[in-house]
């Protein structure tokens, strides 16, 4: 019903920001990742939206991407998958790492939302994983392997798919340790020892 609203911020809470549109004051539900970057009362502010009608009651979600917006969508399209559990998704990683984590099947990384079971972030995986890819120039450059990138582990060598390993067993998600494995200069030809000592540093530097 709405592609976006755009006007001043009157109100910013964790979960929640009123936009005023010439007098009139927006209710529009945000996650708390977006709320920390919005900006303060008093900007201008564009949120692209969705609008959800359910028992005569209007609400709106916004985004300040429109990446953003097309995930909350796509994982509402998932049996099981509300707005709210959507949107606690999103607040904890954003439409690049999720699109990696279920390349990667990472149900760990996923079920970190609150609202998302183990047993969500499996249908997730099994319901977007032909929706979405990572041949997107920009998701490559963000994951720092440049712009083609082939993702999960199933095409990593021996030694990096043992530094994978031992990422995992110290407690980090499948993506975000294939992320720096696949971050780390020359991880081709490093033996594991040195990838994992690198995607380490690259971890504690987040």
């Amino acid at each position: 019903m709405f592609a976006f609203v755009e006007g001043t911020l009157d109100l910013i809470d964790t979960d929640l920001c009123v936009v005023d549109i010439g007098g009139f004051g927006i209710n529009v539900n945000i996650s708390p990742r977006c709320s920390a970057v919005i900006g303060s009362v008093g900007d201008h502010v564009k949120l692209y939206t969705y609008t959800q009608i359910a028992e005569g009651i209007l609400q709106l979600y916004g985004f300040l991407e429109r990446d953003d917006l097309d995930m909350f969508r796509k994982l509402l399209g998932v049996s099981g998958v509300g707005p709210k559990s959507a949107l606690s998704l999103l607040s904890e990683m954003d439409a690049d790492s999720i699109r990696y984590a279920i390349i990667s099947d990472d149900i760990k990384a996923l079920s970190k939302a609150k609202g998302i079971s183990a047993k969500s972030a499996g249908k997730i995986i099994i319901e977007l994983k032909g929706k979405v890819d990572l041949s997107d120039e920009k998701i490559a450059v963000k994951v720092g392997a440049g712009p083609s990138i082939t993702v999960p582990d199933t095409d990593l060598g021996r030694e990096e798919s043992d530094a994978l390993a031992a990422l995992i067993s110290l407690g980090y998600s499948k993506s975000e340790s294939t992320k720096a494995i696949l971050s780390v200069d020359g991880h081709e030809d490093l033996d594991s020892g040195s990838l994992l000592s690198f995607a380490l540093k690259i971890l504690y530097g987040k």
